[in-house]
């Protein structure tokens, strides 16, 4: 056994995959990685770790793991990853960029079709004996409306493919994508101020990063319509929710479709309290074969590594919205 490799003890990743797939290459432990301490403890003498998004691998912590040569993380953000810190210390960091395309965008697409139709007040109309279409009236039709996309990045675009089908307009915001990029997706480059002034709806899938903190404030919020629905499958930083919050209490947005929060989970959020509002918990990655490939994807990447080939899911520590 020429390398060790300690996995995360958690339920997204998979043990059995990492040996299965690194072989005689490495020994496969598995620890608990929740906190700085797990980290410093289990991950002395580690060549790799393989860490879950609330493992908080900082600076301080990469300086206590002077043999680390790889950081792996069966997710696409890694907000919870010092990445320029480890570019420093010459360790590579691994990300799954792509596993959950189809989850993801299947999941805002679901959040914005069940706030644009009402869908909780029906339900629950039903529930209480009500059989009357006019409890969540007035409805708007769909079809033609226009969708603004803060960042075009994979996700983003699996979205908008998803929304041709239902004859909406696109529009995206992303500094980091030119205009002709985003022509051949038939989605209409633009600013962040004319993103929130022309669309109908919002899609946030932005990751989380000094530029993006609070991007969807008070200020977006006023140039949206008030019938207006904000969806958040990105990270939740990215929207104020003080500011959505208020948005929502002076009837300036229609409702919103949060499956990210600025802190997680929600405990004591006002959020949780509305019947406008549709939350879940951080689930839109989620579906088996998401998570299998996940694993499989990590795994293979950390075998290429150890091999001295590129792997194909490394961070760029100056890649700005990756």
């Amino acid at each position: 056994m020429g390398k060790h490799v300690v996995v995360a003890d958690d339920p997204k990743i998979d043990a059995e995959t990492f040996r299965r797939v690194l072989g005689d290459t490495a020994e496969v432990t598995v620890a608990t990685l929740d906190s700085k301490a797990d980290l410093r403890e289990h991950g002395a003498g580690a060549d790799a770790l393989v860490t879950h998004s609330e493992s908080p691998v900082t600076e301080t912590v990469l300086d206590d793991l002077p043999g680390l040569s790889v950081l792996a993380q069966s997710s696409i953000g890694v907000d919870n990853v010092d990445v320029a810190a480890a570019a420093e210390r010459d360790v590579v960091v691994l990300r799954s960029p792509d596993y959950c395309l189809d989850e993801v965008a299947t999941h805002a697409v679901t959040l914005l079709l069940a706030c644009v139709r009402n869908l909780r007040t029906y339900d629950q109309a039903v529930r209480d004996g009500e059989w009357d279409w006019h409890v969540g009236a007035p409805l708007h039709r769909f079809a033609g409306s226009t969708v603004g996309l803060v960042s075009f990045g994979p996700i983003a675009r699996t979205v908008a493919e998803r929304l041709r089908g239902f004859d909406c307009d696109v529009l995206a915001y992303d500094p980091y994508v030119d205009a002709g990029e985003m022509a051949e997706h038939r989605v209409e480059k633009v600013t962040f101020a004319e993103l929130t002034e022309r669309a109908d709806h919002l899609s946030v899938h932005a990751p989380l990063t000094d530029e993006t903190k609070g991007l969807v404030d008070a200020d977006a919020f006023d140039r949206l319509r008030d019938d207006a629905v904000v969806v958040n499958t990105g990270r939740g930083g990215v929207v104020d929710e003080d500011d959505l919050l208020d948005a929502l209490d002076a009837g300036e947005l229609g409702a919103a479709g949060l499956d990210v929060f600025e802190q997680e989970p929600p405990r004591d959020s006002p959020l949780r309290e509305r019947e406008d509002v549709y939350l879940s918990p951080h689930v839109g990655w989620y579906s088996e074969e998401a998570m299998a490939d996940s694993n499989e994807g990590v795994a293979a990447d950390l075998a290429r590594v150890f091999d001295g080939e590129e792997p194909k899911g490394r961070v760029d520590p100056d890649a700005p919205w990756a």
